[in-house]
């Protein structure tokens, strides 16, 4: 069974560029640890603050190996950091789901 995190952000919309910087940087880094990354998403239109990250795994035990090569992976380690000083990230909450099939 196919499960996929959906991580809502809520970002400083005056750091949108910055946010922007660190979700293409995932665009490498989460496939080269093991996640179907479907893909990130920023604010557009109407609400400026919320953007999207949708990642698929096939079980969540295929997450947990995934979560645990990403905390020895330097690149990720360099984005959480580069997150964490610049502050654009305001909160985020994840959301696990499953496709609706016919």
């Amino acid at each position: 069974m196919t499960v996929t995190c959906c991580i809502r952000y809520v970002i400083d919309p005056f750091q949108k560029e910055a946010f922007e910087a660190y979700a293409r940087n995932w665009l490498t880094i989460i496939p080269a640890n093991g996640g179907d990354l479907i893909g990130y998403y920023v604010p557009h239109e109407g609400t400026n603050n919320v953007a999207l990250a949708l990642i698929s795994f096939p079980s969540l035990a295929a997450y947990e190996a995934y979560r645990a090569r990403l905390r020895t992976d330097p690149a990720g380690a360099d984005n959480f950091a580069m997150a964490q000083a610049q502050r654009f990230i305001l909160s985020e909450e994840r959301t696990w789901l499953t496709p609706v099939e016919g």
